[in-house]
C-alpha cells in the first residue's frame, strides 16, 4: 500500500455518478455485428466515450473534482497539465462553474486540442516536450500564484469520476467477460477497474498502452513505479513518462494484463472504426480496439468483449 491518497471505493464512484449525472452523457454501448470485424470474439461491444461531452471520458473526473471544491478553492482559479483531453475537460468544467482555468500542455500538443481548450475559456501555456514537463510547470505555477491544481490521473476524485463508466457498463452488460481500456497515466482504468471488478469479480480487465510509452506495463513488470527515459508515440494523450503510486497500486490489484500496440495498430483501428462504423476516434481512442484487431487479446467464441473508445478525433484517419 502507498502512503499517499487512498483509492476511491465503489461508494465513492456511485456518489460521483450522482454528482455529475446532469452534466455528462450516458454514452451508448454499441454491439458490432460479427460480419463487420475481424476480432475473434463471440460478442463485440464498444463503449463510445468518444461521444461524451468534450469528446472524451475526461470530463467525468474533472466535473466530479470541481463539484467538491470549496468557494475559496474555486476563486483562486484552476490549473492543470494535460496531453490535451484532460485540459479540455478542466476548461469545460471551469466554464460551467464560471471559474478560470489554465492548462499547461507539451509543445507538440495538436492545435485542435489547444483550440478546444480556448473555446471553453481556458488559458493555454505550452511547456516542454512531454506531459511530465508541462506538469512540473503547472505545479510550480500553482505554488507561485496559489491556483487550485487538478491532477489528470492521480487524484481519487478524478479516478472516481472516470469510474462511473464502470457503473454504466455493468448496468448495460452485467455478464461481460473481458474489458479493454487504454492507459495513459492510469486514471481511467483505475476508476473503471474499481467499479467493474466490485460488481463483477470474474471480469477480465486488460489495459492497452502504446509500444512507445509502456509506462504502467513496465511498472507492473518491475513491481515498482518506473519513469521512462523517453516517449516514442504520436498518441500524446497516452504518453506520460511516469504514472503514480496510487494508479500503480490499483492496477496491480485489479487489472489482469497490459498489452502494447503500435501507432500503426492504432491508426488501422481508427480507420476501421471510421470506415465500418462512422466513428471518428483519435489514435489513443482506438487503442483498445487495436489490441483486439491485431490479436493481442484472445477470447473464446462465446465470450462477451468490450473495448472502450475513449476519445474522439481524426488524427488516426488523416482528415
Amino acid at each position: 500500500m502507498s502512503n499517499g491518497p487512498t483509492p476511491p471505493s465503489l461508494a465513492d464512484i456511485r456518489t460521483a455518478a450522482g454528482r455529475i449525472a446532469h452534466q455528462v452523457r450516458r454514452t451508448p454501448l454499441l454491439a458490432v455485428s460479427p460480419t463487420r470485424h475481424r476480432a475473434t470474439v463471440g460478442k463485440l461491444l464498444l463503449k463510445l466515450e468518444c461521444l461524451q461531452v468534450t469528446g472524451t471520458f475526461k470530463v467525468r473526473g474533472a466535473l466530479n473534482t470541481l463539484a467538491t471544491l470549496g468557494e475559496a478553492e474555486r476563486k483562486r482559479g484552476l490549473v492543470t497539465a494535460s496531453g490535451g483531453n484532460h485540459g479540455v475537460a478542466v476548461a469545460h468544467a471551469g466554464w460551467l462553474a464560471g471559474v478560470p482555468a489554465t492548462v499547461y500542455l507539451p509543445t507538440n500538443t495538436p492545435a485542435a486540442k489547444q483550440a478546444k481548450i480556448r473555446h471553453w475559456g481556458g488559458k493555454v501555456v505550452l511547456e516542454g516536450e512531454t506531459w511530465d514537463d508541462a506538469n512540473a510547470a503547472a505545479l510550480a505555477e500553482a505554488a507561485r500564484v496559489g491556483l487550485t491544481y487538478i491532477h489528470p490521473f492521480a487524484d481519487p476524485l478524478v479516478i472516481a469520476g472516470q469510474g462511473t463508466i464502470g457503473l454504466e457498463l455493468h448496468a448495460d452488460e452485467p455478464e461481460l467477460d473481458t474489458l479493454l481500456v487504454a492507459i495513459g497515466g492510469g486514471g481511467l482504468i483505475s476508476g473503471i477497474a474499481i467499479a467493474a471488478k466490485a460488481l463483477n469479480p470474474s471480469l477480465r480487465i486488460v489495459g492497452v498502452e502504446p509500444i512507445g510509452a509502456p509506462t504502467l506495463f513496465e511498472s507492473v513488470r518491475q513491481g515498482q513505479l518506473v519513469r521512462l527515459d523517453h516517449i516514442d508515440t504520436l498518441a500524446g494523450t497516452l504518453a506520460p513518462k511516469e504514472s503514480s503510486a496510487l494508479n500503480l497500486e490499483i492496477v496491480q490489484a485489479l487489472v489482469d494484463d497490459i498489452v502494447l500496440v503500435s501507432d500503426d495498430d492504432m491508426r488501422e483501428a481508427a480507420r476501421w472504426l471510421w470506415t465500418e462504423l462512422g466513428i471518428a476516434a483519435e489514435l489513443s481512442g482506438a487503442a483498445a480496439v487495436a489490441a483486439l484487431l491485431n490479436g493481442q487479446v484472445a477470447s473464446g467464441p462465446e465470450e462477451s468483449v468490450c473495448a472502450l473508445v475513449c476519445g474522439a478525433g481524426t488524427d488516426g484517419i488523416g482528415l
